[in-house]
């Protein structure tokens, strides 16, 4: 069939824009921004390169940025300077009340309660949870120590009034506990497998069903990029796979990022499933009792809704 010019310059103009359209749309999204923490799936995907190697071919890249805790690094995310990261329970929660419909959860590791604890120096006179009231304990505000210690007190009757409560981060809560300033410390891995000191644990994440680690992206980048966001959880199950089968890699690996000792990452290692997980009925539960548990206490302004902010992934 022969084309008229003015079709055939119809088809050539709805050709180019619908080029320059699609040229456009990739060129939107050149980059993923992913925060991670020294120790977790997502500094072995890292170092590993599954991510990188699966986007090879699109021309996009992947930014890395350390952050030292779950809260400041979905502070980054609500900010927008990071689309996806890796937490413990509580710091979703607390970004959600903060900053509501700022992140979405899309997978989670299985629970590992004995990853965390409340711990004592082995001589200390406290035997118990209930021995805490009116001792100084520290804990990283906004983390899931922050959740297995107000969990493990509210059992008990008591709560964070009943205590002198000290905010810190893990660089200054360890000086303070091996010094003797604090009696108590709710701590995670790897932190908890590093204390040097003879300790004795008065409750983990296993006695509050806890201790479960959440991926999470910014509403943004899941809305505007929900395949780079499939890319980034396959990754994350490739890596998984792998670390199952790999654990003296994963030994190293974590080794050298955290700077601990291999024995002691080791050790900590074993506790880690490695399994990358949808979000499900019992996690999403999970972080609505540590939600209402917060708000109950007045520690978050803001009931989030978690049932709201689950993404749908397809693939």
């Amino acid at each position: 069939m022969m084309l008229d010019r003015r079709t055939l310059m119809t088809l050539m103009l709805s050709g180019a824009t619908g080029m320059l359209l699609e040229k456009k749309a990739f060129a939107a999204e050149k980059r993923i921004r992913i925060g991670y923490q020294k120790y977790g799936t997502l500094v072995l995907i890292k170092e590993k390169g599954f991510l990188e190697t699966a986007l090879a071919n699109t021309g996009i890249t992947v930014e890395w940025s350390q952050f030292p805790a779950g809260p400041p690094l979905l502070q980054a995310m609500a900010a927008g300077a990071i689309d996806v990261g890796q937490t413990g329970d509580l710091p979703p929660v607390f970004a959600q009340a903060n900053i509501p419909d700022s992140i979405v959860y899309f997978g989670h590791e299985p629970k590992s309660g004995s990853s965390e604890a409340i711990i004592v120096h082995d001589d200390s006179p406290i035997r118990s949870i209930e021995d805490l009231k009116g001792r100084r304990v520290a804990v990283t505000r906004g983390s899931d120590a922050n959740w297995l210690l107000l969990s493990s007190l509210l059992q008990k009757g008591l709560s964070f009034h009943d205590i002198h409560l000290s905010y810190l981060l893990p660089a200054a809560a360890r000086p303070a506990f091996e010094a003797g300033t604090i009696d108590a410390w709710a701590i995670w891995d790897p932190y908890l497998s590093a204390v040097g000191q003879k300790t004795r644990a008065l409750a983990t994440g296993a006695d509050i069903k806890g201790a479960m680690s959440f991926y999470l992206s910014s509403v943004s980048f899941y809305q505007n990029s929900p395949d780079l966001l499939v890319a980034v959880r396959n990754a994350i199950i490739e890596c998984d796979n792998w670390a199952q089968a790999h654990r003296e890699d994963v030994t190293r690996i974590l080794a050298s990022s955290t700077g601990l000792a291999p024995d002691i990452v080791r050790n900590s290692v074993e506790k880690l499933p490695f399994r990358f997980n949808a979000m499900d009925d019992d996690s999403i539960a999970q972080q609505e009792e540590i939600a209402a548990a917060f708000h109950k206490e007045n520690l978050i302004g803001t009931l989030p809704d978690i049932r709201k902010s689950i993404a749908t992934l397809k693939g």
